[in-house]
């Protein structure tokens, strides 16, 4: 019963508490009230820490009530703690600090698949298909390592050695290498490559601090390949920084047209425009999005529909139009606080509602699944309150729920079935292309020294194909005939591709793997018939 009374009292109170923390320029009544309740939630855990029955975690309880507080306000509002901070900036600042590989358990050995070009790793003569069994005198093959072990072993301060010992197939004896550890880049960017004589492709997995320069400089080589037309993928992409999402936009819109604007109770207006600056201020665009293109992506797609610059294809897209601000607590830990909602040119809110909770807001996909958005655009209602229309030939287009595409692609599930998705998810694809290139590396690169040859000649055997199988039934998935006849297809596309991925580099990957991709046909079929396009920013589908 104590412990019941504390955690409501927790909860009720926190919501007021640490608001104090978080919210600038406050009226005075306000404040006063942040104050009192401050005072009060202090006496409470001064009360729990001295006189409760049992020992208590005052710390953990204090996070617990800013988690909870958190979640009464809105979805992307959250709470990360000290240890975590670090490796959540990691991905959007574009670089962590460590020797510079991929790598992957296997076989309980940590196995080096690529060394980052101009890493430490590769300076020193690391190799992808080195096994490293030994770190800093410390034996780790063999001793059931999990990725977090590997992270904590060799990322560190730049400037700082680690001394490893590597097991390479041509030598007897193992190998020692002393690395300095440095800056090592995390890319945004997928792939960027030309589909046809006139069409270049680049996917973009996030918005970072390194995106804008990543881009351009994609963008500079597609040009300088003749490129006339662009397909941006976002699919997938869940956004990330808003200054970088409004550079990307710049790169396509006119000057002193509005990107996106901002709002909110204790955010005044804030409007983002676009420059004269920007390398594809003229050509055909196509952007790809779908239900999990968010944030930042949206950004970028929303204003792209809105000035009619461009056609979005694909499937409506996440729905968060909601802008966050870090802000740091005590004892380095941090909040993401929600300010302000973000609007398209024309005015649009995209954020999807929460009022029904978080829990139900976290099940908008099987929502969408379930009611058959994701296969027919028939089935996505918006009500007539939010439509707007586009600001040159004014289409109409809606707010409330993500950026709905000009040009529907439902979901494409041909092929996959219990029976290929439980030797994915049990990893034993991923784990026989690890064993493939492992005895075949080699070779491949021999026979294959460019992609456009292994592109064309290089065929996924059905002797492989046995060899997943069979693995698979050791592992209890018993073989199922007819689906792995409906699947076959778009397995010996998969390992094509992580192969290349591995012998190559990720670009390649996705050069196989959207070879009959519905969304990049689409954008190509739509974007090399000139009336089609035109007709279709004028009147979308």
């Amino acid at each position: 019963m104590n412990n019941r009374i504390i955690t409501n009292n927790l909860r009720i109170l926190s919501v007021l508490f640490f608001a104090m923390l978080f919210l600038p320029a406050i009226p005075v009544n306000a404040q006063e009230n942040v104050q009192q309740n401050q005072l009060k939630f202090g006496r409470l855990l001064r009360l729990v820490d001295g006189y409760y029955v049992d020992s208590a975690n005052v710390d953990k309880l204090t996070e617990k009530a800013i988690v909870h507080l958190l979640s009464e306000l809105d979805p992307h509002s959250v709470y990360i703690s000290k240890e975590e901070v670090d490796k959540m900036n990691e991905p959007l600042q574009g670089n962590f600090e460590g020797i510079g590989i991929t790598f992957n358990i296997f076989k309980d050995t940590l196995l080096v698949t690529d060394v980052i070009p101009g890493g430490p790793a590769e300076m020193v003569g690391l190799r992808a298909g080195d096994r490293i069994v030994e770190v800093n005198e410390k034996n780790i093959a063999g001793t059931g390592i999990k990725n977090s072990d590997v992270f904590d072993l060799l990322r560190g301060e730049k400037g700082t050695t680690v001394e490893v010992q590597v097991l390479r197939r041509s030598s007897d004896e193992l190998l020692d290498f002393a690395i300095v550890r440095d800056k090592i880049p995390i890319y945004s960017l997928d792939a960027s490559y030309m589909l046809d004589k006139e069409t270049g492709l680049i996917k973009l997995n996030r918005f970072s601090a390194t995106t804008t320069e990543e881009f351009i400089t994609a963008l500079s080589e597609l040009k300088s390949q003749n490129m006339r037309n662009l397909i941006l993928d976002l699919r997938g992409n869940g956004g990330g920084y808003l200054k970088t999402a409004i550079e990307i936009s710049d790169q396509f819109l006119d000057n002193n047209k509005l990107i996106v604007y901002t709002n909110g109770n204790n955010d005044p207006k804030r409007e983002y425009k676009a420059t004269s600056d920007g390398y594809f201020k003229d050509g055909n665009l196509v952007v790809l999005v779908d239900e999990s293109s968010a944030s930042a992506s949206e950004i970028v797609s929303g204003a792209v529909q809105d000035w009619d610059r461009g056609l979005i294809i694909g499937r409506r897209s996440f729905g968060k139009g909601l802008v966050q601000k870090p802000y740091f607590l005590t004892d380095g830990s941090m909040v993401r606080l929600t300010t302000a909602h973000y609007y398209t040119p024309s005015g649009r809110g995209i954020q999807k509602p929460y009022n029904n909770g978080i829990d139900e807001y976290r099940r908008d996909y099987m929502v969408r699944l379930s009611s058959g958005q994701l296969f027919s655009a028939d089935s996505v209602i918006f009500p007539d309150s939010l439509k707007y229309k586009t600001l040159s030939s004014g289409r109409d287009v809606y707010g409330g729920g993500g950026i709905m595409p000009d040009v529907f692609i439902p979901i494409d599930t041909v092929g996959f079935n219990q029976y290929y998705t439980s030797l994915r998810r049990n990893n034993i694809i991923y784990e026989f292309v690890l064993d493939y290139i492992d005895n075949n590396r080699n070779r491949l690169k021999e026979e294959y020294p460019l992609f456009e040859s292994y592109k064309a000649d290089f065929d996924v055997s059905s002797e492989m194909i046995e060899e997943i199988v069979a693995e698979g039934e050791k592992q209890g998935i018993d073989r199922n005939e007819e689906s792995l006849n409906s699947s076959l297809d778009i397995m010996k596309k998969e390992l094509k591709a992580l192969i290349a991925r591995d012998i190559f580099t990720r670009n390649e990957f996705y050069q196989i793997i959207f070879q009959d991709d519905t969304a990049v046909k689409k954008a190509l079929e739509v974007i090399e018939n000139k009336e089609r396009y035109n007709n279709l920013l004028v009147s979308a589908d």
